[in-house]
């Protein structure tokens, strides 16, 4: 779970995030993000409505693996940013852990909050596998 210096309290300061804040979209969730310069670090909020599945337990999943990824994402968030974001589907749930954290990599890269991903392999990187496989 992520730590409570990361967390928004109350609805007032979501309030301000869906007046001012600016929006990335993909198919599945969006991302509302503001800068904070108030703060020392990033707010992060996710909302998972019931629209998009009847279940809670269900879209407590869903809020739970986007907080394990921004978590996992803490050290490439270097400036104070108000993050909040919106599943739109239900398919976050069960989605394979590596397509949802490029998924989320793209909504903070688009956003400009982390730098944008490197590729994920190159010819560089079966070096060694190409060599057992020519000898």
């Amino acid at each position: 779970m992520i730590d409570a210096i990361h967390r928004f309290h109350g609805r007032g300061s979501l309030r301000f995030v869906y007046q001012h804040g600016k929006t990335v979209r993909c198919p599945h969730a969006a991302l509302k993000y503001s800068p904070n310069q108030r703060r020392r670090t990033y707010r992060v909020a996710v909302v998972v409505s019931r629209k998009v599945h009847k279940s809670a337990v269900v879209r407590n999943r869903i809020r739970r693996r986007l907080y394990e990824l921004v978590r996992a994402h803490d050290a490439a968030i270097t400036q104070p940013y108000d993050l909040v974001f919106t599943a739109f589907s239900d398919q976050l749930a069960t989605m394979p852990a590596p397509e949802l954290e490029a998924l989320l990599a793209k909504l903070l890269s688009s956003a400009g909050i982390i730098p944008a991903p490197s590729p994920a392999h190159t010819s560089q990187d079966h070096d060694i596998v190409d060599a057992k496989e020519h000898a």
